[in-house]
């Protein structure tokens, strides 16, 4: 798993690492990414193998990650970019079109630091990465209760598909009361300011729950948070998202 998430933004632009296996996307993304001042690219991967082989030599902010690739896709690159110790700065923001779920649960159980439509617009993109980089969760609500309601329906016993475990939820036991209030706000996929702002609290101290919160539970991030709190049912997917 990755380590504890950053205070802040770092100096300097934000590197990134686009993964994709169309060259003609991985242009695309290029070309908005580098015409901002503060973000450049550093490398470009046409297959997830190449994604984690390009993030242990460049240590890039972000990395654009495909979920549909040769070699190793997505999900497989996320999680050994996530397991990785040396790569703990390293963030994984998923790349995903609606027709995905399948695939975008299992980058987010497997350590990513959210998702992002590829026909999202330029300035969104532009703001994604710099969100990723400072410490955020990138989360559609729209989408992520669908993705999540479908992965909870899929991890239960007996169910056709997936089939995966849930999320360890014993540390919830040891949250305060403040700390679920942070974490039923990060799961509504608030941002460390809007938290801070509704609870009245200020983002160091938002921060510092987060951090309280993945130390108890065992986890990489705050979107492993979000997946958390679905499935221990403190949030119904299209009720309290």
């Amino acid at each position: 798993m990755s380590g504890p998430e950053p205070d802040g933004p770092e100096p300097g632009p934000v590197r990134v690492v686009v993964a994709d296996d169309q060259a003609t996307i991985r242009l695309g993304l290029r070309m908005i990414l580098d015409d901002e001042p503060d973000v450049t690219v550093v490398g470009e991967a046409g297959d997830g193998a190449t994604a984690v082989a390009m993030a242990a030599a460049l240590r890039p902010d972000v990395v654009l990650m495909d979920v549909r690739m040769p070699r190793l896709d997505g999900i497989g690159a996320t999680a050994r970019i996530a397991e990785d110790p040396d790569l703990a700065g390293v963030r994984v923001l998923v790349l995903t079109t609606f027709d995905d779920d399948e695939y975008v649960y299992g980058a987010l159980r497997a350590g990513a630091a959210g998702f992002l439509l590829k026909d999202a617009d330029p300035q969104t993109l532009v703001d994604a990465v710099h969100r990723v980089r400072a410490g955020d969760s990138l989360l559609d609500p729209a989408v992520t209760g669908r993705i999540i309601a479908t992965y909870v329906e899929l991890a239960r016993p007996g169910a056709s598909g997936a089939g995966a475990s849930p999320l360890p939820a014993d540390g919830l036991g040891a949250a305060t009361p403040r700390e679920r209030e942070v974490l039923l706000a990060v799961a509504r996929g608030l941002s460390n300011r809007e938290i801070g702002a509704e609870l009245h609290l200020t983002e160091a101290t938002v921060k510092s729950h987060v951090r309280s919160l993945l130390t108890k539970v065992g986890l990489a991030n705050r979107v492993q948070l979000v997946v958390l709190a679905y499935e221990a049912g403190l949030v119904r997917p299209g009720r309290d998202a």
